[in-house]
């Protein structure tokens, strides 16, 4: 099995870019779904973060995420609080889903704060997208994501320097989809070669 990093800043196109390699056969885990499940109503997660934050950030009996979003990206200690509790979950979460993948798997971690999370994930291959934060700004305004939420997000989140210091793969998502489809495939040729010698 190889196990791959896929990061990014946010509005970079990562998912995007790990759509492609599940359609090229990569098996892709997304540590945001899986940050999403672990706050869930009825898990561990979802009781300590409530108790961490209060009932401010409950909406209808469950975790509203924006209102979370507000506390943390306007406090780094919040944030560091959070991660402390998350981050943990999320790791052993993502262990389990690769004992469940098949042994030859490519298996893809999309991972938006690999840099950040001191690297505490071990990866055979690290693979970082990139665009222009003026590019990703506008992605994000058509999301609908307002001018402060996104710089808020942004400055929280290592630069594209320090992500590509860890990188084995960079690629440049600031054309068309045409063109993030060509780099991805060509990294994709780089994974199967690697796989196949790792066997």
């Amino acid at each position: 099995m190889l196990r791959v990093a896929l990061t990014g800043g946010i509005g970079s196109g990562k998912s995007r870019a790990a759509e492609i390699f599940a359609g090229l056969g990569a098996i892709v885990i997304d540590s945001d779904e899986i940050a999403r499940q672990i706050i869930e109503r009825g898990t561990p997660g979802f009781s300590e973060v409530v108790s961490a934050f209060g009932d401010q950030i409950l909406q209808n009996g469950e975790i509203d995420r924006k209102e979370l979003a507000k506390i943390i990206f306007a406090d780094s200690d919040k944030r560091k609080q959070l991660e402390q509790i998350t981050h943990p979950l999320i790791r052993k979460e993502f262990e389990r889903l690769v004992k469940a993948a098949p042994e030859n798997a490519i298996l893809i971690n999309q991972i938006p704060l690999l840099a950040e999370s001191k690297y505490d994930y071990k990866f055979d291959f690290v693979i970082s997208v990139f665009a222009p934060v003026e590019v990703r700004k506008s992605r994000l305004l058509a999301r609908g994501m307002k001018s402060y939420e996104i710089e808020q997000r942004i400055n929280s989140q290592a630069s594209d320097a320090q992500r590509e210091a860890i990188s084995d793969a960079v690629i440049d998502n600031s054309k068309d989809l045409s063109d993030l489809t060509t780099q991805v495939e060509k990294v994709w040729q780089k994974l199967k070669v690697l796989e196949s010698k790792s066997n």
